[in-house]
């Protein structure tokens, strides 16, 4: 073989060993974005639950974490002020389905059946992006990813306790199911233009749009203008202390909604809808033992062991690699390698 041939391959194989290093790096960090992200949206339900029992309406509690977050938001969005004329549709679903769909759906399911049933219902979601993946967009899925959501819907039946409260309501039911397809929409909305390069939406101008979006959903919803305000300027009880309002209030905004939402969308663009819907699994997991360790909700035998099965779904999931993602980043690399062969040849 020519030394120039020679040479090339090695290149074009120290090449592909940086490229697969920074791609696992990138990956490391979309998992570490997605855990962030299922941490702040897990410690939401603490957050709100004294604020609920304090005097406010479940649904005013919604609509000041998206309105609230919305207001801080509206810098980047005044950054990104083209978007709306480049992306009017993906801004619309964004803040239709991922913010005021699964807000509104969910807790309208509360009003009608268990919590429990309720959280298992949505957290079908990975299931339904698995399928949405592979029948829909007909790109095909890992083994490992399915086996991921299997364990992570079978354990997070067990954190719940689906058979304390199971009834059936087909209405509250619908709703549920409705709150996991909002969901799906939330994890393929955020992988839209993960592919394109510069051409691709700024991740942060979508949030922010459509947190805009939610919010004048919510408005109509919610109808804020009965919310009893003086709540906010009083004290919440937190498993025997007194907190202010508004400090649980800013946790829900700043850290369950903003970083909760900023952090599950840039996880979704390092991974994959599939992956990330599994590793989002976790929030329900994080919110029971949060509740255990801060409101003081006991866990029990059958949640410790789901919460692991849920663990070793999410472990699962996550070490599968997107197939045709891998197969674009080593196709240039193979012609690059035949090119610079061929030429020194």
């Amino acid at each position: 073989m020519p030394v120039h041939a020679s040479q090339g391959i090695q290149e074009g194989r120290a090449g592909q060993a940086g490229r697969g290093s920074q791609e696992h790096r990138g990956r490391g960090l979309g998992l570490g974005l997605a855990l962030l992200s299922a941490v702040a949206f897990g410690g939401s339900g603490v957050a709100a639950k004294p604020l609920i029992e304090a005097g406010l309406d479940p649904l005013h509690v919604v609509w000041l974490r998206v309105a609230g977050a919305a207001l801080v938001m509206l810098p980047v969005a005044w950054r990104h002020r083209s978007l709306p004329r480049s992306r009017p549709a993906l801004l619309a679903g964004f803040g239709l389905l991922a913010v005021a769909g699964v807000q509104a759906c969910y807790f309208a399911a509360l009003s009608r059946i268990p919590v429990g049933v309720a959280l298992l219902v949505e957290y079908l979601a990975p299931a339904l992006v698995l399928g949405w993946v592979r029948f829909v967009q007909r790109r095909s899925v890992t083994r490992a990813a399915a086996l991921g959501v299997v364990l992570a819907v079978g354990g997070l039946a067990c954190v719940v306790e689906v058979w304390a409260g199971l009834s059936f309501d087909a209405v509250g039911l619908l709703l549920a199911l409705g709150a996991a397809c909002c969901q799906v929409g939330y994890f393929v909305l955020s992988d839209q233009g993960s592919d394109a390069g510069a051409d691709a939406p700024h991740p942060l101008g979508v949030i922010a749009y459509g947190l805009l979006v939610g919010t004048a959903v919510l408005t109509v919803v919610a109808r804020p203008w009965g919310m009893d305000w003086s709540v906010l300027a009083g004290g919440a009880d937190l498993d025997g202390s007194n907190v202010p309002a508004w400090l649980l209030l800013g946790w829900i905004v700043l850290i369950a909604t903003v970083v909760a939402y900023v952090t599950g969308v840039l996880s979704v663009r390092r991974l994959s809808p599939q992956v990330a819907g599994v590793v989002a699994c976790l929030e329900a997991v994080i919110a029971t033992v949060l509740a255990w360790v801060i409101l003081g909700e006991h866990l029990s035998a059958p949640q410790i062991i789901g919460g692991a099965v849920v663990l070793a779904g999410a472990f699962i999931a996550q070490s599968s690699a997107p197939a045709e993602r891998a197969v674009k980043a080593r196709v240039p690399d193979a012609e690059t390698e035949l090119s610079r062969s061929g030429s020194a040849a």
